[in-house]
């Protein structure tokens, strides 16, 4: 009952990529740590620039948690897991009943704060953490793609028509707004100040 933490702590021993020869090596614990800082940042876009109703800590939550199971199942390569609906469906089972183990893991006093997050996003914020995975992929992609490395290209550019085919008016803010300062330098980074941007921002239901 007491194993929780110890094996969420272990997320870091899970490669991402597998299939994938990477400059700089990921693993589960710092891919779900950038996926929660961008479920954050996009629930705060949703939030103050187009004025819906979001909770970022929420977001954050969710996102930290929404690959935990993986600890129990290990991470399986895209071109596997997403071959046909079959699979899928089964690799979803098999997640459910590694976060039912998790969850059975945990105290019964703090299960109820922990089976919403292991159980996956309510169906406000899912859009919102799956985005965020879609946009912490596109980094890696990048980041890989700056230092030398072909081997991204096209997950590079299959994570962009993603992305941009979500047709979340957050994710193309924070696509116009900030994925240009992943193209630049250390020293640049530094010297750069943020300018307010001209836009005709619409809210939520405008756009739908």
């Amino acid at each position: 009952m007491d194993n929780f933490y110890a094996l969420i702590a272990r997320m870091k021993n899970i490669s991402r990529w597998a299939l994938m020869r990477s400059v700089t090596p990921e693993n589960v614990q710092e891919h779900s740590h950038m996926v929660a800082v961008l479920a954050h940042a996009l629930a705060v876009i949703r939030r103050d620039v187009f004025g819906a109703p979001c909770d970022p800590n929420a977001a954050a939550a969710a996102a930290l948690f929404h690959d935990a199971g993986e600890i129990l199942t290990g991470d399986l390569p895209t071109p596997i897991k997403y071959r046909n609906e079959t699979i899928q469906a089964a690799y979803r089972q098999v997640e459910a009943e590694a976060s039912a183990k998790l969850l059975d893991m945990l105290p019964a006093a703090l299960r109820p704060a922990y089976e919403p997050l292991l159980a996956g996003p309510d169906p406000e914020l899912k859009p919102l953490v799956k985005a965020a995975d879609k946009l912490s992929a596109y980094i890696k992609c990048i980041e890989e793609r700056r230092a030398g490395n072909d081997e991204f290209l096209q997950a590079e550019q299959k994570s962009l028509e993603a992305l941009r085919g979500y047709g979340m008016p957050e994710v193309d803010y924070f696509l116009e707004q900030f994925i240009p300062a992943f193209e630049r330098t250390l020293d640049e980074l530094g010297t750069m100040e943020y300018k307010e941007p001209k836009l005709n921002t619409l809210s939520i239901k405008e756009t739908e």
